[in-house]
């Protein structure tokens, strides 16, 4: 037996909704039959709404029956739907893998082989400014949710703004190898500043927070991944100073 759906959606000469696009690639990844009729102008789509009483388009049907929009259509199959309020590790996750894949792929192509000291140092200093990269997007923003934790911005507000540009710096200065005596001391303090502020805020004052790791519009968690952020630093300071002694 055929599976048919009707799927009303936004096809307008100046904008295609993408919802309507994935709804329709849903709906044929599951086998249906798609009736696909286009809301072609604005007023044909307000019509369109006020008759089925619905805010949003895209909107589908099966056996006569009103599914709703695409989040509906994706719970009518069984499927997750993400929620724009939850907490995830993905995107720190995302930027680590990356950053790791960029330090071996460095490290091959300078030396033949992946697997080198420099490729373990590479991918600290890569992560710092990517982080850095993430954080410069909206720099008002991340100072903002950073002042909710770390200790020396809350006493100077501008060591909010500061951050970003001074971990992006010491980042391209370890990635190089130059001016050792600029990025250690910079990495040392941004460093230990933020782990103290971590710690205190996640394991003593046991608050709910989420970290400005990645921007300030992050859903990531305050906790072992952003502690994990400011050792590494740390670490990688440390080790460059051990080779200058």
């Amino acid at each position: 037996m055929t599976k048919e759906a009707t799927l009303y959606r936004m096809v307008m000469p100046g904008h295609v909704c993408p919802y309507g696009l994935k709804a329709k690639y849903l709906l044929g990844k599951k086998g249906y039959k798609i009736d696909d009729r286009w809301l072609t102008t604005r007023a044909e789509t307000d019509a369109f709404k006020a008759k089925h009483d619905v805010k949003t388009t895209p909107q589908t049907f099966i056996g006569g029956e009103r599914i709703g929009g695409y989040d509906d259509l994706r719970r009518h199959f069984g499927l997750k739907v993400r929620d724009p309020g939850a907490t995830s590790y993905r995107p720190v996750i995302a930027l680590f893998v990356m950053t790791a894949l960029m330090a071996l792929a460095t490290s091959y192509s300078a030396f033949g082989d992946p697997f080198t000291l420099r490729a373990a140092e590479w991918f600290i200093s890569f992560s710092m400014v990517v982080l850095a990269l993430l954080k410069l997007q909206d720099v008002d923003t991340f100072a903002t949710m950073f002042l909710n934790y770390d200790l020396l911005a809350k006493r100077w507000v501008p060591y909010g703004y500061v951050y970003p540009f001074a971990e992006g710096l010491a980042g391209i200065l370890m990635t190089a190898h130059a001016l050792p005596w600029l990025s250690i001391p910079v990495a040392l303090f941004i460093g230990i500043i933020g782990a103290v502020s971590v710690f205190k805020a996640v394991y003593i004052d046991k608050r709910e927070l989420k970290c400005a790791c990645v921007g300030g519009s992050s859903k990531v968690p305050l906790g072992f991944i952003s502690l994990t952020e400011n050792l590494a630093m740390i670490a990688m300071a440390v080790w460059m100073l051990r080779g200058l002694i």
